[in-house]
Formats: C-alpha cells, structure tokens, sequence
C-alpha cells in the first residue's frame, strides 16, 4: 500500500489526501487514501478522486471484505470503454491480487485489486499514472 501511495505522491501535480483524526473528513475515511490532480496542494472544488486506497468495509461496501487485518483495496478510475480489455474472467470481489470491476463503482469505470501483489502491482500503478494523466487533462480543459 506504502509503495502505491508513494508512487502516485511523485507523479506531477498530484494530490494524496489520507485523512486523520481532528481533520475535516468522516471518521470512516480515516487512513484511507484519496488521490487528486491538484498542482496548487488543494482539492479541486467539486471533483472527484480518480483513485483511492481504502482500508475497511464501508456500509456500502463489504464485498471485497477489507475488515480483517492486513486487507486493504485499491480503486481507479479507468472509464467504461476501459473495462472490458482489462478485465479477464470474474471472481469473488474478496480474490486478492487480482484486477475486478469495483464492487459499487464498476458500472461507472472503476476497477479494483484487493492487496495487489506480484501479478497486478505494475498494471494498477500504470493504470493510476493513466487516470492521473486524464485528470490533469480534464483540469487543463476546464481551466483554459
């Protein structure tokens, strides 16, 4: 997770949030991770992260079965035309280390891996740099 994190801390005007205690997010977000294209350090107003790291079950949520110590999520946001080339045959959504459609979010472009390791760690990390890239372009847009 460390290394996921630190990966997409280094990519050009990217934004890692990882709420805490005292801040301004919900309890169920603490120690999560959020990640932005932000150049200027803020959360751009209104948007939307185009990946995150989630370490828990949220109420919504409970299918990848991220409660037991040690499992924890990854989720990006590849689009819908995306999907269908980067997805192979379906398994549980608890199947670690292995790329699925999101368990709430894949009808709308997300995918997601459960403890990536070995076989998905160079493909999440290519698809969060994808993702980053695309989102720095829709700010480009919007602000030109």
């Amino acid at each position: 997770m460390e290394q996921i994190i630190a990966t997409v801390r280094g990519f050009d005007g990217a934004l890692v949030v990882v709420p805490e205690p005292g801040g301004d997010s919900p309890e169920i977000a603490w120690g999560d991770a959020f990640f932005y294209c932000a150049p200027d350090g803020r959360v751009p107003p209104g948007a939307q992260p185009y990946g995150t790291v989630v370490t828990k079950n949220y109420p919504d949520d409970t299918a990848s079965d991220l409660d037991p110590p040690d499992r924890w999520r990854v989720n990006v946001q590849v689009g819908r035309r995306a999907l269908p080339e980067l997805l192979g045959q379906r398994h549980d959504p608890a199947t670690a280390d292995v790329l699925l459609p999101h368990p709430v979010y894949g009808a709308l472009g997300w995918i997601c891996v459960v403890n990536p390791a070995e076989r998905t760690t160079g493909t999440v990390l290519r698809l969060l740099r994808e993702a980053h890239e695309a989102a720095r372009a829709r700010a480009a847009r919007r602000h030109s």
